[in-house]
């Protein structure tokens, strides 16, 4: 059945992709003071810009509290700034500094590096077939989040 396979082939790939991200993470990235999830908490904030908590806990995945712990030192360190709305004062904006822009894209470059690094040696034929497959399987999986927004 092709649904089996399709399953299967998908976790084998996250699996995969998992490995590269851990030694990509362990090896090559150094976020400094801040932990792997607060860094990756401001890039994905820098990303996506100004937004609520808890807009950027469920697209992501990440509980409120935790979000907010990171958030306050993040904040302390002028990273990030907190805004509360005035016409509807539950609701606390997000967005990050030119501080934050600055160490955000730091992160970023850093990343690409480190993906580049990983990738320098492989077969030119190779890559095109995963750039193919990458811009294949992003439209699919794009067109499969709109659905579910």
């Amino acid at each position: 059945m092709i649904r089996k396979e399709l399953v299967s082939l998908l976790e084998k790939n996250i699996l995969l992709f998992a490995k590269l991200s851990e030694r990509i993470n362990r090896g090559q990235v150094d976020f400094g003071e801040y932990s792997r999830q607060q860094a990756q908490i401001l890039i994905r904030l820098y990303l996506s810009g100004k937004t609520r908590l808890k807009d950027l806990a469920a697209r992501e995945f990440v509980p409120a509290p935790n979000l907010c712990a990171a958030f306050r030192k993040m904040e302390r360190d002028g990273l990030v700034s907190r805004t509360v709305d005035e016409n509807d004062r539950r609701n606390t904006w997000y967005s990050v500094t030119e501080h934050g822009v600055t160490l955000a894209s730091k992160f970023i470059d850093m990343f690409h590096q480190a993906v580049a690094t990983m990738f320098k040696d492989i077969d030119k034929n190779d890559e095109e077939d995963l750039i193919k497959s990458f811009k294949t399987m992003n439209g699919i999986l794009m067109k499969l989040e709109s659905r579910n927004a």
